[in-house]
């Protein structure tokens, strides 16, 4: 046999796998029938199509040649099953086909055991199984050969009665694996030790006996609860048992007092109106898919008692203490009381604010994390017949006092920007470049801020690093970097705890215009007038100047450093750009503004 052929035949029987595979899913909504036989034995006939060839008698096995065998639709077959349960059961495969190929007769004989897999539904029966065979071959003029096979396939069955079923059809795939080792010699591997892959066809009739013996149907019903109020509902329930599982039941429901609602398992009895006394409650249970034993029923009683006084439980709660801090703790206490005598129970603690916990009639409300303003607590009083009454009560959450210090210092943490020289810090120095009044003014900050994080440690301080507009995107970027870790370097030296601190740089990205510059430079009330009019001459030496910073933010208030070049500074010659040392006055050369620079971005 070709291998295009092999082929082709495998995926014929896969096909047919799927096929009876979509069969079983189709019919997953069909009822299995509670009722399955012990054991099962099919006969019928038998086709076969071999699926290989055999070397040809009487030739030389140097140089044999290729018999084909020809179906066998002359056969028949039998199987005999133990079924362990209503799926899966053992099964003893018995086949036996003849006919003759060019002249010449044969017949195949399979043996096979192995499991079954069955769906039973009302309309009809799918199976699969899955056989390993002893594969019996005669051909005349070659030797009976029993090779080692396996058999794979399913099919489906129409019962016809309780112990008679039709099989419509069965389609296997069967392999066989035989040695005809006498006849061609090794140079001929697959006439020497053939393997066959055929196609087993069957139809006939199942005989089923054994089993479970049909139980009959049963109903019970229960009664919540037994004993009621008028007025009061009932709940009925009705389990059905020995029903065919998969099929759908009808539950009639009625009663010697009351109205009764309900269609399926559980039915609601109102007592409204109903006199006192003892009453009957009957379900009547159908299985409309049967023909024969598929009904029964069940009854129950309940009582009705007249109704006694009923007014509702009254209650109040009192808080203690009513007002307090945001924080404290109240005591809270409930008094419930019924005018008809009943127990009654305090349940339910809630609250629109802060946090309750309790049960019975005392409760505590923990006002931490509350917002300043009213809070009220409520609570539920119930009695034994289930009627509540509700109370509420309102606790004043003040607020907190001013803390001076803090307040004192987020006024002191009046956060200034930090300047640095034209291209400072290197790339070989990224934590130098702070002049000495930039590290004064840091100190001070990190000084203030250790103190801040004693009452707030979640305070964080970010710096966002800048440059001048001189130079390319990426020098730039890396140089704010390098501006931004030199400044957060230094506060953790003077004790800032790393983690309290955020760091960004945006390079040349957000620059201060001229009408800042000019803004700031008008605002600073640091400058004399002289100087104002001076750096206002050289306004494009100051922007730039006034670009090269790194901006701090308190996380806590939002408050931003205040963007002023320190003119006054000691070295604001240096941040400038001129020469260290020179008087405190000559904050800008006399010259006009420098033309546009060609050198290293700055």
């Amino acid at each position: 046999m070709s291998d295009s052929t092999s082929s082709s035949k495998r995926l014929a029987v896969i096909a047919l796998l799927v096929l009876l595979s979509v069969s079983f899913i189709s019919s997953s909504a069909l009822a299995q029938s509670d009722s399955n036989p012990k054991w099962d034995l099919f006969v019928g006939y038998q086709w076969l199509h071999p699926g290989g060839s055999v070397p040809a008698p009487f030739g030389d096995p140097n140089s044999p040649a290729p018999l084909t065998l020809r179906d066998m639709p002359k056969g028949f077959g039998a199987a005999f099953t133990y079924n362990i349960d209503p799926h899966w059961g053992i099964e003893f495969d018995l086949g036996h086909n003849w006919g003759d190929t060019n002249q010449n007769s044969m017949y195949n004989t399979t043996g096979s055991v192995g499991p079954r897999f069955m769906w039973r539904t009302d309309s009809a029966n799918f199976f699969l199984h899955t056989l390993v065979s002893l594969n019996r071959l005669n051909v005349d003029g070659l030797k009976a050969d029993n090779g080692a096979g396996a058999i794979l396939g399913g099919g489906m069955e129409l019962p016809l009665s309780k112990k008679l079923a039709f099989r419509v059809f069965e389609a296997d795939y069967v392999y066989a694996r035989h040695n005809y080792s006498d006849f061609a010699a090794p140079e001929f591997p697959n006439l020497r030790r053939p393997s066959f892959e055929g196609v087993r066809l069957r139809t006939g009739l199942v005989f089923m006996w054994g089993g479970a013996p049909v139980v009959a149907p049963a109903a019970s019903v229960s009664v919540q609860p037994t004993e009621v109020m008028v007025g009061e509902p009932v709940t009925t329930t009705a389990t059905a048992s020995n029903f065919n599982p998969k099929h759908p039941l009808t539950y009639s429901w009625s009663t010697t007092g009351g109205q009764i609602t309900g269609k399926d398992t559980t039915a609601q009895i109102d007592t409204t109106n109903l006199a006192a006394g003892t009453y009957t409650v009957t379900v009547h249970v159908t299985d409309p898919r049967e023909k024969k034993n598929n009904e029964a029923s069940s009854s129950a009683n309940f009582t009705v008692k007249p109704l006694p006084p009923k007014n509702p439980p009254t209650m109040s709660i009192s808080a203690s203490p009513s007002s307090l801090p945001a924080g404290g703790t109240v005591n809270l206490s409930a008094n419930c009381t019924s005018a008809d005598g009943v127990p009654v129970t305090v349940s339910s603690w809630t609250s629109n604010g802060g946090t309750v916990s309790g049960t019975g009639s005392s409760a505590t409300l923990s006002t931490a994390g509350a917002s300043p303003g009213s809070i009220t607590v409520s609570a539920t009083c119930t009695d034994s017949r289930g009627l509540t009454g509700q109370a509420s009560s309102q606790v004043m959450v003040e607020n907190p006092p001013p803390n001076p210090e803090i307040k004192l210092l987020e006024s002191r943490l009046a956060l200034h920007s930090i300047y640095f020289p034209t291209a400072m810090p290197p790339a070989n120095n990224p934590n130098g470049g702070l002049v000495p009044s930039q590290r004064q003014t840091l100190t001070a900050l990190a000084a203030d801020f250790k103190k801040y994080l004693e009452s707030r440690p979640d305070a964080h301080l970010i710096l966002e690093g800048h440059a001048d507009i001189r130079g390319s995107d990426a020098y730039n970027q890396a140089l704010s970097e390098r501006r931004v870790n030199s400044t957060k370097h230094f506060l953790i030296e003077q004790g800032v705890p790393e983690a309290n601190i955020e760091t960004k740089a945006f390079g040349k990205q957000r620059n201060m215009s001229d009408q800042e510059v000019t803004q700031a430079i008008e605002n600073n009330p640091d400058v004399t007038p002289e100087e104002r009019q001076r750096s206002l001459r050289n306004l494009r030496t100051i922007r730039l100047a006034s670009n090269r910073r790194v901006d701090v933010t308190l996380s806590t208030t939002g408050q931003s450093s205040v963007r002023q070049f320190p003119f006054n500074a000691a070295d604001a010659l240096t941040l400038i750009g001129g020469r260290e040392g020179a008087a405190k006055k000559k904050v800008a050369p006399k010259k006009s503004a420098p033309k546009k620079s060609t050198k290293k971005p700055q």
